[in-house]
């Protein structure tokens, strides 16, 4: 108890020297015991509490351990580089294909800029998969993993791509870290322990962000939960956890299970949305807007498994631009307004990042 004392008093210090506050509330959050860690074996598992302080101007990634699997280094990823991944899809949602580079039109903080190259879903996916393994979900927990073991079969390229298995409930837990290895990766789930305790979700995609930050290709974070966060820090605000995702270069995508929890309950599609359950959806849609992914709000197990093929679809049908930023000495930390549309294509849709934050030059 001494130790959750200082880290209290740690939180409050840290909440009093923010400048801005995040507009969007964190209802409902409570500070219930944690729950023990449960064992994994000879599973390799590292666990994370959410006790770093973080500085809204410039945060620090916390100590993790570098992303290997079989003795296999991830490249660090050059520093100056923007990649801006973009879905086009017509006005009925179908991606749009053979677009190339004098398609597109980028404005930073609404002034043009030069895109590098554009390249269509060749960059190696760097993907890590958060698991709410709270008290909260328990409704979905076996559709769930089903889904996700065939979500992994499907997107993993062999000896291209990625994966990684977070777990979160009151303390984030690596499961699994990035490998090539299906194999792997089915197994850390399948071995998931039944969910319990609370949920601190918001330090668990901070915590996601900064594990893959120093990895090459496209940093991809894939949310199975209902949304809700009862445990983070109380200084882990939206707009930390936006800003910490752009920073890392990292794209959302969100299964939401709350509706498939509310329509097993009611047998209706949008029941029992309570203040908890809208602050949670709104987060969700915000973290997935601001940076270029979507939130998939499943019912049933059919409606699963198509989360998860259209991410796994979106995945592959990708365009990554590349932009290399001249700052002329702009202020570190800075951030920029990222705007793509289509030219001459008034009907397509386009989604990717809203912004970045300028990098300290090495």
């Amino acid at each position: 108890m001494p130790m959750r004392r200082s880290c209290w008093q740690l939180t409050l210090f840290a909440v009093a020297s923010f400048m801005a506050a995040s507009s969007y509330a964190q209802s409902g959050r409570q500070k219930p015991e944690p729950t023990p860690t449960p064992t994994s074996g000879s599973r390799p598992v590292v666990t994370y509490s959410p006790t770093e302080a973080r500085s809204t101007a410039t945060p620090t990634p916390s100590p993790v351990p570098s992303p290997k699997e079989g003795g296999d280094d991830v490249i660090r990823v050059d520093s100056t580089l923007v990649p801006i991944p973009v879905f086009v899809g017509d006005a009925r949602g179908r991606m749009i294909p053979g677009l190339r580079a004098n398609d597109f039109s980028l404005a930073i903080d609404g002034k043009p800029a030069e895109i590098g190259e554009v390249s269509f879903s060749g960059a190696p996916l760097r993907l890590a998969m958060l698991f709410d393994n709270s008290s909260s979900a328990l409704a979905a927990r076996d559709l769930e993993i089903a889904a996700a073991t065939r979500f992994f079969k499907r997107v993993l390229r062999p000896e291209r791509d990625m994966g990684a298995l977070f777990s979160v409930a009151d303390t984030t837990r690596l499961e699994q870290p990035l490998t090539s290895n299906v194999g792997s990766l089915i197994r850390a789930i399948e071995a998931f322990p039944p969910p319990r305790g609370a949920t601190a979700l918001l330090d668990g995609i901070i915590k996601a962000a900064d594990y893959l930050s120093s990895t090459a290709g496209r940093r991809v974070i894939v949310i199975v939960s209902d949304g809700e966060d009862t445990y983070s820090e109380l200084k882990t605000t939206l707009e930390i956890v936006i800003r910490s995702l752009q920073i890392n270069d990292c794209l959302v995508y969100v299964v939401n299970t709350k509706e498939f929890e509310n329509y097993k309950m009611t047998g209706r599609r949008g029941g029992n949305a309570n203040i908890r359950t809208l602050t949670a959806a709104r987060r969700m849609e915000e973290i997935t807007r601001q940076t270029g992914g979507a939130v998939y709000s499943p019912i049933d197990e059919r409606e699963i498994e198509d989360a998860f093929d259209r991410i796994s679809a979106e995945l592959a049908q990708q365009y990554v631009l590349s932009y290399y930023p001249d700052e002329n000495g702009g202020g570190s930390g800075e951030f920029r307004e990222i705007e793509v549309k289509i030219i001459g294509r008034p009907d397509a849709t386009v989604r990717s990042r809203r912004g970045y934050y300028v990098r300290r030059k090495p």
